[in-house]
Parts: structure tokens; C-alpha cells; sequence
């Protein structure tokens, strides 16, 4: 019975793990709208020569000026004319381009991986350039923060640029479309040219200056100092990497930005190598920075006046998660700042890993604060670091803080610099061409409820009480308002009704706080039911909010609407909304339960809004929505129709939600995570609101489980409320989340199988199969829970050591179990697979093995046996029969050979090779016994059925075999269950083939993480042959003599030590510890570690071999002891 439970309980998690791959694989290859603009160009590359340099005369890879135009033009004379900014593209993976030639091509005739990476951006510098930059709109600007060096005086009085006073000159490296995400040796090379590249550059820039002078021209502009890098996906750490190099000049970079860049770890950490060579850089890059307050070597890389400043593509981009792109414990906030495309001014988008190279939305921005790095006065990027990163604050940051207090308490630390208490005198007000005059308005409006609106640019200033619409708790107040600041709209806080000017003391004066209203992206234009009719109500683009700190001191609120286009001087919008409201912070609080999310993925859950509800409702998820992804849908079904004195029938005849529609403005979604920062979700009507975090991790921080969703929504209308968590994009998002910890705890799986299968053969028992000892492993509450859960609290006791945060405890643990048990799902899929294959093959083998015994005895055949005969004289060498009396050795060689010398892949292979031969021997000669067992039973069965007389008529031979049968019978019946009692030979075979096929599920999925690597290596096979790695070799050989020395389940006799505190460590001990180690492993997002384990267990393997052949030859016992077992082989 408990054996039907093992197998029911195994069943339910694979058809677990199967239903979440089949829902994650809909999700992730469902087609994506990111509502980007495409970017268009005219696109010329300029080949620049290597001027004899032996790293670029290869050929291997090339440099080139990208020149935006369609008319063919001199390429010297163009390099000779050369004087602006430099910058460098690095592309990603994959990245290059293949032309011959280049002349003037057009787009269509460039390579699209090449030509997407770095002509969008290039293209719009261009125009950019010409165009000037962009109008101010008189928002709130964000800024640096308090953390990030705002007080610092480099930056009093600094201001953008008004005008650009020169050009940038991009520049590209062709890496012939090499995979760097998948071999840390090519991300070296690529790292060397890319140092070769910047030198390259600058000399260029001196060379042309020298031919200008020659020539008598006057020098344009300062010879630059610096190359700034732009790089994509792998081409940011490049980037990095190449600080770094020693070979680099000093001060060459100083600016480094990177779009969609993993800086964390690799997207794919499945080579040691490469896991290795990130963790390299990322250390140099803290010694680095380092050096500015302590006395380091003279080789440590000086990155003081270096910034990096990092661009993630947001919840769309499924191959680089957004955790990997921060810069946390890398780059201090003092020198640079992560952010996503979902909360970069003027973008509000999430897109895919390619597409943020083209989308227009996004590549304008960047190439705007490009420009606003030049000074104006010497033509070069400022050389102040804090000048350069206020920059990228200003121009990248929208005036939105990163923190959804807005309904509680301020924070005066978040990267929107509100304002807070005693900081109201110090906000800048309207520029004086936008100053209107009071005659200028009409008559004033006193309001008198807690709601004031704005339906139309009617020219009159709204007088709001403070004290008295913002009593009985309602203290704060928000007004949203599609009206651009200044030219729309204006708000003043007053002491007193009256006028006032500059000369009254501070607390008598009018502040105007106009310059508080911050933008959010707007949804589209409403549009008009029927022609003529009134159109629906336009969406809010900037929004304002009030605490009682802000308001402290003041008596009357004011909004003031411009009064028509030619007093603004601007165009009014085609329909004007301004909504705002006093409320109380609590009444606009929700909190949906971890158990209300849960159960709304099958249940969907309603709550109400009346009308006259808070303007701003902030709703707190308890679990984090980029791990339940929810949908949120508002629908409208009141908006006080009853009140408004229309007809009942014509009432009657509009649909309730259009109507509400043309009264209530649609609602704003703006989400917040830790992690991934703002996510804003304009005309929410209808919406899945999720953010780009990575919650339930071991890194993760521990305010990630929650979310924050701040929905602004008009009072006027009653609301339903509708969330249900999306089961198809959290499996989507659980996939792309939590794959490498998966891949670590199947490793771990896989070694806690093997410990049952040693530590049966330790106790004479029969070797279980790898799917049993899987089995058995899930059984609860032991052994489950210890091998479940222990790897979890070693891991935060870890934390803890080093001072580290805990994550969020409960996601963590539950999140992590999952992993564990999706693992043995995928376990148990690839064993039952393999092992239906291993048996279809071993049964095609023995019938046609049969078969041919039959049909040998034939004429036609007889010239075959010839040839059989011939050949087996071969195998009768001497070599040949040393080969095949010791094939382990032939293998190791083999493996070894490859795995050093050629790729750690075909070691690997050659591996596994070996074991599935042996497994198939195996299984080939426990079915051959069993068949003749079965065979033999019956004849002996049919002989005691016959006459007795029949003994002594039956020549002498048959008694013999009849003899023979009865004691292979008996040999049979024996008990192979006992320890005391001898095991058959098809026992045997079958538990060889047990133990084999653990070591080979083991091995394939080595194989399998060096799997991108052996990829990459086939690309670059025909470029010439490069050793591997060292690291990569030496683990590679680690693994082989693991497979080779541990092959055989009696080797866990010699693999014993003396008595270490309570007990003798074996081989099932060792692999315990492995399969903890492995768990870890995967629980700190690094999966390529568990090749330590295997390669360690190989190593000790070998020494203690060797120790057993010397202290053989020497006479003396061997270590540890050794049962009898009685199996027979």
C-alpha cells in the first residue's frame, strides 16, 4: 500500500511540474504589445582601419563610424573632419555585422542583428542634435537623492544645457555575431578588443586633429579625453570588463551605459567559466571604487570618477531578468543608479530584450541626455562625476517618487525630491513669459465641497479652504489635471486671502507650487461616441499631491485655469479635465490577503467603490505581483446619473459605462516594487498589473513580497473593482524567475537518489532505482523535510554570518519547496524517459540477439561467421585485450583528452557514452537471464509432469541439463531480499543498471549546462581552435572521474574515513553534503557551482584509489572497512 502511495505521490508532482511548464511556455510565447514606435534611419558605416595594431589584424573583428544620411560621401575626408564626442556601441550576444564592403548602404542592406543595436540610437543623436533640446513642460524634475551626493557642491546652480554645442560620433565594434552569454572566453576576447577599440578611437580623434592642422583648418573643439560606452545585454558588462583590463588607459571611460545589461550574474549561469569571470569583474569593480578612501595597490583599477548608469527593458524582457541588471553591492549609489523603461521620463514602457534598440520612445531619451553630457563651453562631458550623473537623474527620472507613502507619511529620500516640511519656499515657480496677471481671470470660484472639477479652461480661479474641507481627517489632497503647468494650470498656497508679495516675511507669503505637479503617462485621446456628441472625459498627465506637512501654515488652496490660447500663449487640449479632492488616508487604504490573491485565480474578487470614494486608493498586495501577476478590471456603474436631471428614457437608452465615461476620467494604475521601481498603468480599465521583480530569492530584500498599487479615480463615478490572479503569466514569471534555482535542486535530487542507492549497498540491500529512491525521498514526514528544508535554514544562517538581510521568510520557504519539488518532477520525467528508451533498446537487442542465434546455424550466414572469426583474431591482441579488460581506462582517457584539449562538452559526452553502454549491457543481461530463467522454469515444470521412467530414457547429457534447471531454479527461488542470502546474476545486472543510470542522469545534465558553450564553440570552429578554460577543464576532469571511478556501486566500501565526531563518513554521507551544497547552489542563483561537488567527490575518488593501488603493492590494509556482500558478479 505505501509502495502505491510512492507512486501516486511521484505521479502528482510530475503532473505537476508538467502542468506548470505547459502554462509558463503559453505565457512566455504568447506575442507581446509594447507599444513602441519604430525608429527610422538612413545608415552609413565607416570602416576603420586597423593601423597595424596585431590584436585588430587578425581580421577576427572590426570598428566602424556609423554616419546618419543617405548621400555617399569620402570616407577620409569624413575621418579627417572628425571632432565631436565619441561614443562606443558594444553590442550583446549575438551581436555583429557581415559586409564586405561598405559604401553607402541603406538600411535594408545592413545585417538586422547589427543595424537594430546601433543605428536607432545613432540616428536619432542625429537629429537630436540638429533639433535642439526638448521644450521644458514645467514639471516636477526629479534629481539625484540625498544618498546619491544632492547636496554636493558641484551641483549649486548647475542646470541643463540650453543649446548643444557638439555632435556625438558613434562608433561600433563588429563582433562577428558571437555568443558571449554563453562562453566566458569569448566575453574575454570580446573584453580585449573592445580596450584595443577605445585607444583606436582616440587616436583616431588625434590623427584627424594632426591632418587638420596640417591642412591650416582651426581645431573645432578640445581633443577628447574620454570614449563614452553604450552597451547592449552583454555588451554593458563588456563595457565593464574592459575598465578593468590593464591595459586600458587611464581615464579613457568614464562614463558607462548600459541597456538590458545583466550585471549581476550571467542570464544563462549554467558554464563555471562564466560565473567565475563575473564574479571576477564584479569584485575588481568594489575594489575599485574602493581606492578613493583607502590606500590600495597600485593595480587596482581607479573607478572614483567612473559612472554607470543601467537601463532595463522591464517585465517584457524575458531573457535578462531586472535583478540582474541593478548595480546593488557593485556600483555605489554616489557613481550610478539602475532604473526600467517603465519608469523613465517621457517613456513608460516595458519591451522586449531586443526591441529597447529601437524603440523610439526610449532611444530619443537616451540620446537627448547623451547630448546634455557635453559642456557647452569646452565640447567634452563634464569632467565632474556629479555634474555627468545629475544628468542621467534629471533627464532619465520621472518627478514621481519610487515610494507610494502618498497617503501616509512623505519621504523626503525618494528619487522624486518631494518636498517636505519647510521645503515649500524653496520650489521655483512659473518662468515670467507664462505669468498671468489677476485682471487677466474672471471672477473667483469659492468651493465648498471636498471635490472641486474642472471641466473646461474657463478662465477662473478656485478658492479651496484648508481648514475647513480639510477637516474631520480629510488632510490630504490630490489633483490630477490633463492641463499642462504654468500654461494650464497654476496652484498657489496662501496664508490668507489677500495679495502678498516678495517683501512679506516667509510666513505671509503666497507660495505658488505649480512646479510639484508631476507627469504620468496619459492614455489615448478620448474620442467622440456620434459626431457632434460630447467626447469621453481625456485622461489625466500629471498629477499633484498635498500631505498636511505640505499644507502646514497655509489657509486657502488655489487652482487657477488659464483663460483662453492667446493670454497662455498655448494651445488648450481638445477637452480639459482637472479633478481634485481633500480625503482621509485611511479610507483610501485596501490590503488584499495572500489568501484572497490565492483564491481569486479561480474565483475572481469584487469590491465596491460608492461614489464620493478617495480620489487616490492604495492598495497593498500582500503577495509580490511579479510572482501572481493580477488583472484588474474597473468598470463604472454608477456616476450620479439619478442626479443630473436628464430624461429617464434617453437614460435609459445609454449604456450605463459609456455614459460614466463622458463624467468620470479613467483610472491610473501606477505600481511599485523594490526592485524594478515604478510601473504605470494609464486608462486602466482593463488591466494585468504586473512589475518586474524578483521576490522569494535569497538576495531579495526584505520589503519584496509585498506590492503597492496607488489607483487614482474619479469620485464622481461609483466603481467595481475586479482582481483575479492570472495562473498562466505566474507560471510565465515563475519560469523566468526561479529556472537556475530548479536546475540546482534537481542536482540535488539527483544526489540524494544516489545516497539511497550507496547507502542500500552499504546495507546489503538490494540497489533501488533511481525513480524508487526518488520516491522515497518525497515521502513525508521523513526524509522530506530534512532534505527539503535543511538546505533552506543552512542558507539563512549563511546570511545571517555575513550580516546579509533575510529575504522575506515565508515566500522564500514556499517559493524554494516548489523549486524542490519541480525539480523532482523534471527528475523523474528524464528518468522515465531515458529509462523507456534503455528498455526499448535492450529488447530490440535480445530479440534480435535471439533471433541471429537461430539464423547462424544457415548457409548465407556462413560467410559471415567467417569474417566474425577473422575479426576476432583482431580483438585477440594483446592492446585489444587490455582495452577490454580494464574499458574504464580507455574511457577516462578519452574523456579526459577531450575535455582538456578540445571542449569540456565532448568529455562530457564521451562520458555518457560509456555509461549508457554499460547500462544497456546490463539491462541486455538481466533480460537474457530472465528470459532463460523463465524459459527453464517451464521445461523443469514440464519435466516433473512427465512419467518417471521418462529420467533413464533420456541420454545421460539431458539428465544433466535436467539436474542443471533444477538448480537454477532453486538459485532463482532464493531470496535476494535478505541480506544473508545470495543475489542471481539477473539481481545483480539489474541493480548495476540502477546505479549506472543515477550517475548517468547525473552526467547528462553536466553535459547539458556546457550545452551554450559547446554552441558558441561550433560558431567559432572555423575561426581557429582555442584551449578551454582552465576551470572549465579541471571541473571537467573532476566529473569524468567521478563517472569512471564511482561507476561501481562496491566502490562505496573504499570510499570511508576515520570516524569524524559520531560517525564513519561514506560515500552516501558525501553525497548527502553534495546534494545540500547543490540546493544552496541553486538557491543563490548560481547554478554552475554544483559542478564543485561532483568534480571534489571525482578528485578524492581518485586519491583514494590511488592510496588502495600503493598500500595493495605495499602489503598493507586499505582504508576503511569493507562488508561482504554477498552479490554476485
Amino acid at each position: 500500500m505505501q509502495g502505491l502511495r510512492a507512486k501516486f505521490r511521484l505521479a502528482a508532482v510530475v503532473a505537476l511540474t508538467l502542468w506548470i511548464a505547459l502554462l509558463g511556455l503559453y505565457s512566455l510565447l504568447k506575442p507581446i504589445s509594447n507599444g513602441c514606435v519604430m525608429t527610422y534611419m538612413y545608415p552609413t558605416y565607416i570602416p576603420i582601419s586597423a593601423a597595424g595594431d596585431a590584436a585588430a589584424a587578425s581580421g577576427k573583428y572590426g570598428l566602424y563610424l556609423y554616419h546618419e544620411g543617405w548621400k555617399k560621401i569620402d570616407f577620409d575626408e569624413h575621418l579627417k573632419q572628425l571632432s565631436g564626442v565619441p561614443v562606443l556601441f558594444i553590442p550583446g550576444n549575438g551581436g555583429s555585422f557581415k559586409q564586405a564592403t561598405f559604401s553607402t548602404l541603406h538600411a535594408s542592406q545592413i545585417s538586422p542583428i547589427f543595424s537594430l543595436q546601433v543605428r536607432s540610437v545613432a540616428a536619432e543623436s542625429d537629429r537630436a542634435y540638429q533639433g535642439g533640446p526638448p521644450e521644458s513642460t514645467f514639471h516636477h524634475e526629479a534629481g539625484l537623492t540625498s544618498e546619491e551626493g544632492r547636496a554636493d557642491t558641484h551641483l549649486a546652480g548647475f542646470e541643463l544645457p540650453t543649446q548643444y554645442k557638439n555632435r556625438l560620433d558613434w562608433f561600433a565594434v563588429d563582433l562577428e555575431g558571437e555568443h558571449s552569454a554563453m562562453d566566458g572566453q569569448i566575453l574575454e576576447e570580446h573584453t580585449e578588443y573592445v580596450v584595443y577599440a577605445i585607444h583606436r578611437i582616440l587616436d583616431q580623434y588625434k590623427h584627424s586633429h594632426d591632418v587638420r592642422e596640417k591642412e591650416g583648418a582651426a581645431a573645432s573643439s578640445s581633443l577628447p579625453k574620454s570614449v563614452i560606452l553604450v552597451g547592449h545585454s552583454m555588451g554593458g558588462f563588456v563595457a565593464r570588463a574592459a575598465m578593468i583590463h590593464p591595459r586600458l588607459r587611464k581615464a579613457a571611460v568614464e562614463t558607462i551605459l548600459t541597456l538590458s545589461t545583466p550585471h549581476q550574474s550571467p542570464p544563462v549561469a549554467l558554464q563555471p567559466s562564466l560565473g567565475h569571470y563575473f564574479e571576477h569583474v564584479n569584485r575588481e569593480w568594489r575594489k575599485g571604487y574602493e581606492v578613493q578612501s583607502t590606500h590600495a595597490a597600485s593595480y587596482v583599477t581607479d573607478l572614483s570618477n567612473v559612472i554607470v548608469v543601467s537601463i532595463s527593458g522591464g517585465y517584457n524582457d524575458y531573457q535578462v531578468r531586472t535583478k540582474l541588471e541593478t548595480l546593488d553591492g557593485i556600483v555605489p549609489p554616489t557613481h550610478g543608479f539602475f532604473i526600467s523603461s517603465t519608469s523613465m521620463r517621457n517613456v513608460w514602457l516595458s519591451m522586449e530584450h531586443q526591441a529597447i534598440l529601437w524603440c523610439n520612445q526610449l532611444v530619443v531619451q537616451v540620446s537627448q541626455t547623451l547630448l546634455n553630457l557635453v559642456d557647452t563651453k569646452t565640447g567634452v562631458p563634464f569632467p565632474e562625476r556629479q555634474k555627468r550623473l545629475s544628468v542621467f537623474a534629471r533627464m532619465l527620472r520621472s518627478g514621481i517618487p519610487d515610494a507610494f507613502q502618498w497617503t501616509s507619511q512623505p519621504d523626503s529620500n525618494v528619487h522624486g525630491n518631494y518636498m517636505a516640511c519647510g521645503q515649500v519656499a524653496r520650489l521655483p515657480g512659473c518662468p515670467n513669459n507664462l505669468i498671468w496677471k489677476d485682471d487677466g481671470l474672471e471672477r473667483d470660484l469659492y468651493i465648498e465641497t471636498i471635490t472641486v472639477t474642472v471641466l473646461a479652461m474657463d478662465g477662473r480661479r478656485r478658492w479651496l479652504d484648508i481648514h475647513k474641507l480639510g477637516s474631520n481627517g480629510k488632510s490630504h489632497f490630490v489633483f490630477v489635471t490633463n492641463l499642462a503647468p504654468c500654461s494650464g494650470a497654476r496652484l498657489h498656497l496662501w496664508p490668507e486671502k489677500g495679495k502678498s508679495n516678495s517683501d512679506s516675511p516667509s510666513d505671509k507669503r503666497v507660495i505658488e507650487i505649480t512646479s510639484k505637479l508631476v507627469q504620468i503617462p496619459s492614455g489615448p485621446a478620448p474620442v467622440q461616441m456620434e459626431p457632434g456628441s460630447q467626447t469621453e472625459q481625456a485622461p489625466p498627465s500629471s498629477v499633484l499631491r498635498l500631505t498636511p506637512e505640505d499644507m502646514q501654515g497655509f489657509r486657502f488652496l488655489t487652482i487657477s485655469i488659464a483663460p483662453r490660447p492667446i493670454v497662455s500663449g498655448r494651445p488648450p487640449p481638445g477637452a480639459s479635465m482637472a479633478v481634485g479632492q481633500f480625503f482621509d488616508a485611511k479610507d483610501g487604504e485596501r490590503v488584499l490577503s495572500a489568501p484572497a490573491l490565492l483564491l481569486s485565480a479561480y474565483s475572481s474578487k469584487d469590491v465596491l467603490l460608492e461614489e464620493d470614494h478617495p480620489i487616490a486608493l492604495n492598495l497593498s498586495f500582500d503577495i509580490n505581483l511579479g510572482l501572481l501577476p493580477t488583472s484588474l478590471s474597473l468598470k463604472a456603474t454608477g456616476c450620479g446619473i439619478q442626479r443630473s436631471g436628464l430624461p429617464d428614457e434617453e437614460v435609459g437608452d445609454m449604456d450605463n459605462s459609456k455614459l460614466c465615461k463622458l463624467r468620470c476620467f479613467p483610472p491610473v494604475a501606477l505600481a511599485w516594487d523594490s526592485t524594478s521601481g515604478l510601473h504605470v498603468f494609464p486608462n486602466a480599465y482593463s488591466e494585468t498589473v504586473t512589475v518586474d521583480s524578483s521576490p522569494a530569492l535569497l538576495s531579495s530584500s526584505p520589503g519584496s513580497g509585498k506590492t503597492s498599487v496607488l489607483l487614482l479615480v474619479d469620485p464622481h463615478c461609483s466603481y467595481e473593482l475586479t482582481f483575479a490572479a492570472s495562473l498562466t503569466a505566474a507560471a510565465g514569471k515563475f519560469l523566468l524567475l526561479y529556472s537556475s534555482q530548479i536546475v540546482g535542486s534537481f542536482f540535488a535530487v539527483i544526489f540524494f537518489a544516489l545516497m539511497q542507492q550507496v547507502r542500500a549497498w552499504d546495507l546489503d540491500l538490494p540497489i533501488p532505482s533511481v525513480l524508487t529512491a526518488m520516491e522515497s525521498n518525497l515521502k513525508m514526514p521523513l526524509p522530506f523535510a530534512p532534505l527539503g528544508f535543511s538546505p533552506l535554514l543552512l542558507s539563512l544562517f549563511v546570511c545571517v554570518l555575513n550580516s546579509q538581510p533575510l529575504p522575506p521568510l515565508v515566500s522564500f520557504i514556499a517559493v524554494s519547496i516548489i523549486c524542490y519539488v519541480l525539480a523532482n518532477g523534471v527528475g523523474a520525467i528524464l528518468v522515465w524517459v531515458s529509462q523507456f528508451l534503455f528498455y526499448a533498446a535492450a529488447l530490440t537487442h535480445v530479440f534480435i540477439k535471439s533471433r541471429w542465434q537461430q539464423w547462424e546455424t544457415k548457409f548465407c550466414f556462413a560467410y559471415l561467421r567467417w569474417f566474425i572469426t577473422l575479426s576476432s583474431g583482431f580483438f585477440s591482441l594483446k592492446a585489444m585485450r587490455v582495452i577490454r579488460a580494464s574499458p574504464s581506462v580507455l574511457t577516462a582517457l578519452m574523456a579526459v583528452t577531450f575535455g582538456s584539449f578540445i571542449h569540456p562538452a565532448l568529455g562530457l559526452l564521451t562520458l555518457l557514452l560509456a555509461h549508457a553502454i554499460c547500462c544497456h549491457n546490463a539491462l541486455c543481461s538481466f533480460l537474457t537471464a530472465s528470459f532463460r530463467s523463465h524459459t527453464r522454469k517451464k521445461e523443469f515444470l514440464g519435466h516433473e509432469d512427465k512419467d518417471k521412467e521418462i529420467s533413464w530414457q533420456q541420454p545421460l547429457s539431458k539428465r544433466e541439463v535436467v539436474g542443471v534447471n533444477q538448480s537454477v531454479l532453486l538459485e532463482e527461488n532464493s531470496s535476494s531480499d535478505s541480506p544473508n542470502s545470495s543475489k542471481s546474476f539477473s539481481d545483480t545486472q539489474l541493480e548495476i543498471f540502477h546505479h549506472r543510470h543515477g550517475l548517468l542522469i547525473l552526467h547528462l545534465m553536466a553535459a547539458l549546462m556546457f550545452a551554450p558553450s559547446f554552441v558558441a564553440w561550433l560558431q567559432r570552429i572555423s575561426m581557429g581552435h582555442s584551449f578551454p578554460w582552465f576551470l572549465d577543464s579541471t571541473l571537467c576532469i573532476g566529473v569524468i572521474l567521478h563517472g569512471v571511478l564511482c561507476s561501481n556501486p562496491d566502490f562505496s566500501s573504499l570510499f570511508s574515513f576515520p570516524r569524524m565526531i559520531w560517525k564513519e563518513l561514506r560515500l552516501d554521507f558525501v553525497y548527502l553534503l553534495a546534494g545540500i551544497y547543490s540546493y544552496m547552489a541553486g538557491l543563490g542563483s548560481a547554478p554552475y557551482k554544483v559542478f564543485y561537488p561532483i568534480a571534489s567527490i571525482g578528485f578524492l575518488a581518485f586519491a583514494l584509489k590511488m592510496s588502495q593501488l600503493r598500500n595493495k603493492n605495499n602489503g598493507e590494509s586499505r582504508l576503511g572497512r569493507r562488508k561482504k556482500h554477498s552479490h554476485r558478479h
